[in-house]
């Protein structure tokens, strides 16, 4: 007499409710179709489900021990599934069941293609293929972005320590291994998503950032040298005379540098002219400047 059933879990006849336990446990993680993208393993996932739904159960097990596969028509239980894919399994092993010799009436509690249950108890959410792996969200300062460094995140009560690459961009997400969820010995990802806080001082476009800079109307007309803070270190830079209110200064090679290309980009300064005020201006300088501008 076959046993088919036993050889879907790959287990012994004699085999112990927690061997078939263990054996369901790590066949369904195996071919659960959050994980298992092969054809033909969300079948096999449902096979692996309705074997375990009857020999996890002693009335049932004791049913099937007695009758063996000629309650599938002889079929093995393999080939007996399959041909039943396109109908609810879970209706026609409970009809099969109950027919022979007065097997309880009540229901068979699993459906073959609801995974809830299963979902549920081990962790997986069949939505968003998550499987072991969680998600968290962390906020870390615009500069830590730039040049990269470490953050620490609170998460289930555990403080992480999360190395931040240099260049990261806002909405990218690390994966830090073994501090999701565990199940069967086995210990997922947590998945942070990188929220950037806004900068004061820069604005960034990919690997070039924008910054501010005021300066007097006096070296806007005749050019001076200027100290400017930029994320590495501070730069003296040459203003050239008569520069214009909004005009942009570039300084290369003082932008993000690039994960992938290790290139720099580069620092634009939007020069705004502040003009002085009449009033604090020395009157002669004032009549003068009324006479001879344009």
């Amino acid at each position: 007499m076959n046993n088919s059933l036993y050889e879907t879990l790959g287990v012994s006849q004699n085999a112990s409710s927690d061997e078939i336990k263990k054996a369901y446990r790590r066949l369904a993680r195996k071919y659960h179709p959050d994980i298992n993208k092969e054809k033909g393993a969300e079948e096999k996932f449902k096979e692996i489900n309705a074997a375990y739904e009857i020999l996890s159960d002693e009335n049932k097990r004791k049913k099937y021990d007695r009758y063996g596969d000629s309650m599938f028509g002889g079929q093995s239980f393999h080939d007996f599934s399959r041909g039943a894919n396109t109908a609810d399994l879970n209706d026609i092993l409970h009809d099969l069941f109950s027919n022979f010799s007065g097997f309880s009436s009540s229901r068979s509690s699993f459906k073959s293609s609801n995974f809830n249950n299963f979902n549920s108890n081990f962790g997986f959410n069949s939505t968003n293929h998550t499987n072991l792996d969680l998600n968290a969200k962390t906020k870390i300062p615009f500069n830590v972005a730039i040049l990269g460094g470490e953050q620490k995140l609170s998460f289930n009560g555990e403080s992480i320590t999360v190395k931040i690459p240099h260049g990261i961009k806002d909405g990218e997400k690390l994966r830090i291994r073994g501090k999701g969820s565990s199940f069967n010995g086995m210990r997922g990802d947590l998945i942070v998503q990188v929220e950037i806080e806004k900068s004061t001082e820069y604005e960034r476009d990919e690997d070039d950032l924008y910054k501010k800079v005021e300066i007097s109307l006096k070296d806007a007309l005749f050019g001076n040298k200027i100290t400017i803070n930029t994320p590495r270190k501070e730069v003296s830079i040459k203003i050239p005379p008569n520069t214009k209110n909004g005009q942009k200064i570039r300084i290369k090679g003082y932008g993000v540098q690039n994960r992938k290309s290790g290139i720099y980009g580069d620092l634009y300064l939007n020069i705004t002219v502040v003009l002085p005020n009449t009033d604090e201006l020395d009157k002669e300088l004032l009549k003068l400047l009324q006479e001879k501008l344009p």
